[in-house]
This record gives C-alpha cells, sequence and structure tokens, in this order.
C-alpha cells in the first residue's frame, strides 16, 4: 500500500506496526520524485543510494529493539544550503557547482541520530536569497497546485516536495520569511524557530544574525517532531542558545486555547493585501475564537520601516560573508590560465559563479558598510531593529501569540515579478520582522483563497524561546480548520500532487 499521501505520524505508526518497511517507505518517495519532479524540480540532487542505504539501517535498527527516535525511517527532503558529507551542496549557486562537504551539519548529524531518512538536496533561491527559487542556478522551482506558479522562496524547492508528496518532512532556513512564505503558498507548514534555537554550524552563511534553520511538514505535530529533533544547544554555534527545548511536541497536541489572548498586528493587513488572502485569515480568527481564545488588536508602528532596515541589514551581512567565495579554496574557478594573478581569478570567477540577485544584493551591501555611509545606513536599520524588538515586546505584553497572513498574496506566476526586485521583496513584508527581532514564527494553512483557489497562509509568532506556543495555538486551529473543511487543506491539492 502507498504511504506518501499520508503523515508522517501516520508513517511511524505504519513502521512501528511493521506494516511497512523504512527501505520500502523511501522507495515509494523516491518513486514518487521519479514521477513528478521532472515537473516540479523540487530536488537538485536525489542520493538514492544513500538513501537507501541509511532506509536499511533504519530497519536493522528497528529489528534489533533500537529505534532511535519516533522519525525513525521517515524520509526528508534537505534544503540545499545545509552541508552533508560527501553530498552535493551547491546553495543553488555555480559558485559552489560540485562541492561535496567534508563534514555534515549540526542539523544534518541531529537527523541522523535521530534515524530520518535524507532523501536529497531541494532547490533554492542562490544563497536564499530571494522570494521565489526563481533565483537559482538550476531553474526554478514550480508549485505543485499550479505549475506556472512560484513555490515561494527561498526555501521553495522543500515546500514544493512537502506539496508534490515527494517526501513527508523537510527542512528549510529562514532569514527573513524562507521557511513561512514558501509554506503559505504550497498549503503547507514551516516553523522558523528563535533565532539560536536550532544550530547554524553547518549551514551555509546569508546573514548571520538572521538566518535559521527550522522544519517544515504538512502538519503541525509533524513539523513539531521534526523540531524537536533538530533543536538544542550546540558548543559550535556561538549564537546557539543554552537553554531547554520548548515542548513543542505536547503544544502541538494540545488543541486547546481556551483563555489565551491572540494579538492581530494592525500594521501586517489592508492596503496591498490580496482579498482572499484577508477573508481567510479573519475566518481563522473567528474559529480561534470560538475555542475560547480572546482576540485583541495590537499596534507595532516601526515594522512599517521593516523590509528598508531589512534590506540593509542582510546586504551587508551578505556582502561580509560571501566574500569567502574567492576561488581560492573550494568551489569553481574560472580563468586560471597560469598568467592572470589571483584579483583576475577571483574577479572573473565571482562575474560567472554568482548570479544578479546576489550581485545586486553584495554591491547594496558593501555600498552600505562603506566608510561614510555606515552610519547613515547600517547604523539606522540597527536602530530600527531595535524598535521593531521593543514594538513585539510591547505587543506580547497584550497578548500570548502575535498573528496576522502569512503573506500578502497567494503565489504569483514565475517571471510575474522578475524584473521588479521591490515587489518580489514585498512578498516578505509579513515574515521580516519575526526575524529582525529572532522570535518564532510559524505559517500553516488557513485554507484556499476565494479568488483563485490556491492555499493561503496564517502566521502565529510568538516570543523568544515560547515556541510551544505557536505550536498550541496552531494546533489548535490546524483541528478547527480540517472538522470546518472536512479535509486538510494539504489533500485539496490537484490532479499533479495526488495522481
Amino acid at each position: 500500500m502507498s504511504m506518501i499521501h499520508k503523515t508522517a505520524t501516520e508513517m511511524a505508526q505504519a513502521l512501528a506496526d511493521k506494516s511497512i518497511t523504512a527501505v520500502e517507505l523511501t522507495k515509494q518517495h523516491l518513486d514518487r520524485i521519479a514521477a513528478v519532479d521532472g515537473d516540479v524540480h523540487a530536488f537538485l540532487h536525489v542520493d538514492t543510494e544513500g538513501a537507501l542505504a541509511q532506509a536499511a539501517e533504519s530497519d536493522a535498527k528497528r529489528a534489533a529493539g533500537e529505534t532511535r527516535s519516533v522519525l525513525e525511517g521517515i524520509p526528508l527532503a534537505l534544503k540545499d544550503v545545509l552541508t552533508q558529507k560527501g553530498v552535493p551542496t551547491t546553495c543553488g549557486s555555480k559558485m559552489l557547482e560540485g562541492w561535496r562537504p567534508p563534514y555534515d551539519s549540526t542539523v544534518v548529524s541531529k537527523l541522523k541520530n535521530a534515524g530520518v531518512v535524507i532523501l536529497g538536496k531541494t532547490n533554492m533561491d542562490e544563497f536564499a536569497m530571494g522570494s521565489s527559487t526563481e533565483n537559482s542556478a538550476y531553474g526554478p522551482t514550480h508549485n505543485p497546485w499550479a505549475l506556472d506558479r512560484i513555490p515561494g522562496g527561498s526555501g521553495g524547492g522543500s515546500a514544493a516536495a512537502l506539496a508534490a508528496f515527494e517526501a513527508p518532512l523537510a527542512i528549510g532556513t529562514d532569514t527573513g520569511g524562507s521557511i513561512r512564505q514558501p509554506a503559505a503558498v504550497t498549503g503547507t507548514v514551516g516553523v522558523k524557530p528563535t533565532y539560536g534555537g536550532v544550530s547554524r554550524f553547518g549551514l551555509v552563511a546569508f546573514s548571520s544574525s538572521l538566518d535559521q534553520a527550522g522544519p517544515c511538514a504538512r502538519t503541525v505535530l509533524d513539523t513539531a517532531l521534526l523540531h524537536e529533533a533538530i533543536a538544542g544547544y550546540d558548543e559550535r554555534d556561538s549564537t546557539s542558545i543554552n537553554a531547554p527545548v520548548p515542548n513543542v511536541v505536547a503544544a502541538a497536541k494540545r488543541q486547546e486555547v481556551k483563555g489565551m489572548k491572540i494579538g492581530v498586528i494592525k500594521e501586517l493587513m489592508g492596503d496591498g493585501f490580496q482579498k482572499g488572502v484577508l477573508d481567510s485569515f479573519k475566518q481563522s480568527l473567528d474559529l480561534l475564537q470560538e475555542q475560547g481564545a480572546e482576540i485583541v488588536e495590537v499596534s507595532c508602528p516601526s515594522f512599517d520601516y521593516g523590509i528598508a532596515a531589512y534590506y540593509l541589514i542582510a546586504p551587508s551581512e551578505a556582502s561580509s560573508n560571501l566574500a569567502r567565495f574567492d576561488s581560492m579554496r573550494y568551489g569553481i574557478r574560472v580563468g586560471d590560465d597560469g598568467q592572470r594573478g589571483a584579483e583576475e581569478v577571483m574577479s572573473a570567477t565571482r562575474e560567472v559563479g554568482f548570479g544578479k540577485e546576489v550581485k545586486r544584493r553584495i554591491i547594496l551591501g558593501t555600498y552600505a558598510l562603506s566608510s561614510g555611509y555606515y552610519d547613515a545606513y547600517y547604523g539606522s536599520a540597527q536602530k530600527v531593529r531595535t524598535l521593531i524588538k521593543r514594538d513585539f515586546e510591547s505587543a506580547f505584553n497584550l497578548a500570548d501569540v502575535l498573528v496576522s497572513p502569512s503573506t500578502p498574496t497567494t503565489a504569483f506566476k514565475i517571471g510575474e515579478r522578475a524584473n521588479d526586485p521591490l515587489a518580489m521583496y514585498l512578498a516578505d513584508i509579513t515574515t521580516i520582522p519575526v526575524n529582525m527581532a529572532g522570535i518564532g514564527g510559524m505559517s500553516l494553512p488557513s485554507g484556499l483563497s476565494a479568488d483563485d483557489g490556491l492555499p493561503v497562509g496564517f502566521q502565529i509568532m510568538s516570543p523568544a524561546m515560547q515556541d510551544d506556543r505557536m505550536y498550541r495555538v496552531g494546533g489548535t486551529l490546524e483541528a478547527a480548520l480540517n472538522d470546518k473543511l472536512g479535509k486538510p487543506v494539504w489533500a485539496q491539492a490537484p490532479e499533479l500532487v495526488v495522481k
């Protein structure tokens, strides 16, 4: 019996019942990838041999009574920005074409220790810079709900793999919304944990003060189980928080919000938001109110400056982080004919290796950090960041969690915003404040837009190291929506993903 349309929790039960083996489950997903990924292009590299070896090891562990976690034997899609020993890691860039890291990132180590089977590496905007996965050097990923639409970015490959039933679990990274925005437009669940809650060791850096790896799945509980597996302190990451991981799994199962205060951020809805998105958001608020939550309005006026501040801080850090790609140590090298000097080779390599959007952000960041402009641009942006943190602190004094639509619109068409960077950047207007403050954020499906029948995301934000709060609210809303709709949003996808 095919299990690909089941949840990871259901797959785990089938493995525990021995009604299916990890090898059989892995083969089903590899077959699914072979059948549909030509249309979706969620994967950059499918590690067939490695995945089957991991699955065989998982079956042997289970037979010996040594099950490592509840996710033992469950397949997963890994965003191609995290190192995995011996497996190609490109970050969606020609710059790293052919590079096979000599070490595992902490996230990958934790996945292996939990017995998770890694199917392969997923497509992404180059070096995680983008909101549509159109900036990949290896071509765009297509949204399984409508192949002419974007799957979000930068982690569109991971979200699309979930929506197309190529994997039940995935890992993404979120610098300004790169987990939550793809989740919203593909009808899946994505969580950006508290900054420092999941190790960044082995995560190729875009913006070090903003980047955060996190779990992606089709249900809130599956996402919580993956969150639990990858979270925790890591001494190899200087930004890692040495504190207990919140009990996100128990929170996801609780499904009870009576007495909780849910704050609606008035600055994150209104002008520029699609009618179907706002209607779906308001219906979800009504459902939470019916479950006993109190809905209150909060104001975070500094959020109006979030986009501008983000696009100074993130490119500034990118211009510093990407300086390591110098053609001398790893990755491609262009123009080394034995006659040219190091600077010429470096220049030629970067011209070929970096794409248009990466070059744009490096130039912007270098300018913002340059002598005479540092205080006016980067310094001022950091002051705005402080104001955003203060707005969140004030809002959390009035509410247990904060909510907004995950994105202003449903998935737009591939190519529609390719030549308009500002329009592209505005896709992250609701998600960026969470990264600026370092708090937790979740997107889960809230239904389909009446405008176009495409998925809409509902964003939940919780205070730092209180990630369990968003799982509690998310689990409750998901259950209420499933009761209302009759079946989950992810199960309503069109023929491509259910054939």
